[in-house]
């Protein structure tokens, strides 16, 4: 009996695209029978983001990043061709057309699929995200326990 391959990713970019890949490439690496870890550090832990406002104490500069940052991954702007907003709004369009699955679903899937999914703390801390603002299900941790699943992993990727 082989032993199961893993593959690792650095979720940086707050971008839809971007985000988009990372999760695609993720559920297909699940599907393969991988184990997955997408770890969102910067801008990248918008994907994990709740929807709707949640009220936590925060100071002056933690409201600041909090209201410039979009809150849920379908709020995320395209990383070419955004302008203004209406890109992302014109690839969903596509998407549907074409039946492709939009981010928050594959978040869900990957979920489903159980994908460990991890927020950065340390960046948590920097940009004044609380637990209570992200998504159910996750796991939080620093960059030590990134680099102790890549160093098991067959594929490690930065997006």
């Amino acid at each position: 009996m082989s032993e199961k391959k893993r593959t690792t990713i650095i979720l940086f970019s707050g971008e839809y695209d971007k985000a988009m890949a990372a999760y695609i490439i993720a559920n297909g690496a699940a599907a393969y029978d991988h184990e997955v870890t997408i770890f969102h550090t910067f801008w990248g832990l918008n994907a994990l983001r709740k929807n709707e406002h949640v009220p936590v104490q925060k100071g002056f500069m933690e409201k600041m990043f909090s209201k410039m940052m979009p809150r849920g991954a379908d709020k995320m702007g395209l990383s070419n061709m955004n302008f203004g907003g209406i890109g992302p709004k014109l690839i969903k369009d596509i998407m549907k057309k074409h039946n492709a699955m939009p981010l928050p679903q594959l978040i869900e899937m990957a979920q489903e699929q159980d994908v460990k999914l991890v927020a950065c703390t340390m960046t948590m801390d920097l940009l004044g995200l609380h637990q209570d603002e992200l998504l159910e299900g996750i796991e939080y941790a620093g960059v030590a326990a990134y680099l102790a699943d890549a160093q098991e992993g067959n594929v490690n990727l930065f997006i």
